[in-house]
């Protein structure tokens, strides 16, 4: 195939992503998010919240990770994240082998490109990714807010749960964690969220998601 015909079967097949649809419910329409439009909104979210990237953040490279982050869910789909650690491990493999099946659908220079990125979010291993990977874990929180508890009342997740996920925001931005926990306080606060039992309160901490 010539680059052009690459590019444009790529193109198709990432649109695919509009069609794989997350537990996140939009409160304006009241149904499921799909991961294009969470891809997109993460594109945004990191270029209005982007004073609180850390210092010397390369926001385009953000920007580049958050939009091909969840392209995998074409042949993957999407994991809730408080599945249990088997599934997480299933949907990790699973992630992987669709990341070498479509990134390849492009030409070989600029597959690499791509696939070095979702490479970098997907093992946090520089401050970029893991703003990225923050916005990521954010968004669901401030659609399950806004919704008054949406998938948090669905799946009886805890406030507990939610705050150890929170970790992974605060690794990215310091601000954006702390407003995080703010959100899950005022969460339970407002009864949208459950409160753990003291014996409880830990119990997904070793869910990465």
């Amino acid at each position: 195939m010539a680059p052009l015909e690459e590019q444009m079967a790529f193109v198709a097949e990432v649109g695919k992503l509009k069609s794989v649809l997350r537990q996140t419910v939009l409160a304006e329409v009241g149904r499921p998010e799909n991961s294009a439009e969470h891809s997109w909104h993460l594109a945004v979210m990191a270029m209005a919240l982007a004073d609180h990237a850390p210092p010397g953040t390369d926001l385009a490279r953000v920007i580049g990770m958050v939009l091909v982050h969840d392209i995998v869910e074409v042949d993957a789909g999407d994991l809730f994240l408080y599945a249990d650690a088997s599934a997480h491990e299933r949907q990790d493999i699973a992630e992987r082998a669709a990341a070498d099946r479509i990134f390849a659908i492009l030409p070989a220079g600029q597959g690499a490109v791509m696939r070095e990125l979702w490479d970098e979010f997907t093992e946090r291993r520089t401050a970029e990714a893991k703003f990225a990977r923050a916005l990521d874990r954010l968004q669901p929180m401030l659609e399950n807010f806004s919704l008054g508890g949406g998938t948090w009342q669905r799946h009886g997740v805890t406030a507990g749960q939610v705050l150890s996920k929170v970790e992974l925001i605060e690794d990215g931005s310091a601000t954006l964690g702390s407003y995080a926990r703010d959100l899950v306080n005022q969460a339970v606060a407002m009864g949208i969220l459950a409160a753990d039992s003291a014996e409880g309160s830990g119990e997904e901490d070793q869910l990465d998601g």
